[in-house]
């Protein structure tokens, strides 16, 4: 494994991205840096993290011997490889929330972003990226925000903290072919499963919904008041918690 460690990037997922270009990566080479200056979440939101208190770093996986069909199959291997980790830490109440947060008492703890590149033999590369707050103690504005400092009342070494995440990764990778069993555990780990909750349309309507799952390319299930199941892109709604 190849950990490639800077003081300050824009972005590890962009560096990642222009070095995947410019050169042929050993698989899960790793870009971390101390200080991640235009950090990028879902929605196009950005990522603040306070210099040197976080963990921001990025994964290049080759999925040289996958199909396009088992895409979502990133997401959850990283979302499990995450708990896994947290659970080890004592993080208590650890779960997605999709489709790409992890959250610890309800507090999102950890943001992931996956880009993909699909090539023309049906293959795909991926860059994952992940955000998760360690010993940063104030989050401005941020009232759902915290961090692992904050929930355990202590402070995290983050270099052990990414070996672990790391070490985490390429074993649940190695399951990759068992989809079934992943989809079954992501079930598990999945934010507000079979509870009522209340969500946000693009037109900022409220309604009522129950999460029954996600399909296989990553689409919110949610069964409506009219007893209908309806799925849901990324940008179609919002979770109110």
């Amino acid at each position: 494994m190849n950990i490639i460690k800077l003081n300050a990037i824009d972005s590890t997922n962009i560096f990642l991205k222009d070095l995947s270009v410019s050169q042929n990566l050993e698989n899960f080479t790793v870009v971390v840096s101390k200080n991640q200056l235009k950090g990028k979440g879902q929605r196009g939101a950005s990522w603040v993290s306070q210099d040197d208190k976080n963990l921001t770093f990025s994964v290049f996986i080759n999925n040289k011997n996958s199909s396009t069909k088992q895409v979502y199959l990133i997401n959850i291997i990283t979302s499990l490889a995450l708990i896994e980790v947290l659970e080890k830490n004592n993080l208590s109440n650890v779960y997605i929330k999709w489709p790409n947060d992890i959250l610890s008492e309800n507090k999102k703890v950890c943001g992931i972003l996956i880009e993909n590149a699909f090539k023309t033999d049906g293959s795909f590369t991926s860059i994952i990226g992940i955000g998760l707050n360690v010993n940063q103690e104030h989050f401005e504005n941020l009232p759902q925000a915290s961090s692992l400092a904050i929930l355990k009342n202590k402070s995290f070494d983050k270099d052990i903290l990414l070996i672990a995440i790391l070490g985490a990764l390429e074993r649940w990778y190695e399951k990759i072919n068992d989809a079934d069993f992943l989809w079954q555990m992501y079930h598990k780990h999945l934010f507000k499963m079979e509870i009522p909750t209340v969500f946000e349309n693009t037109e900022k309507r409220k309604f009522m919904g129950i999460i029954k799952g996600v399909s296989k390319n990553g689409k919110l299930i949610i069964l409506l008041e009219n007893d209908t199941l309806q799925e849901f892109d990324i940008k179609e709604i919002k979770m109110l918690y």
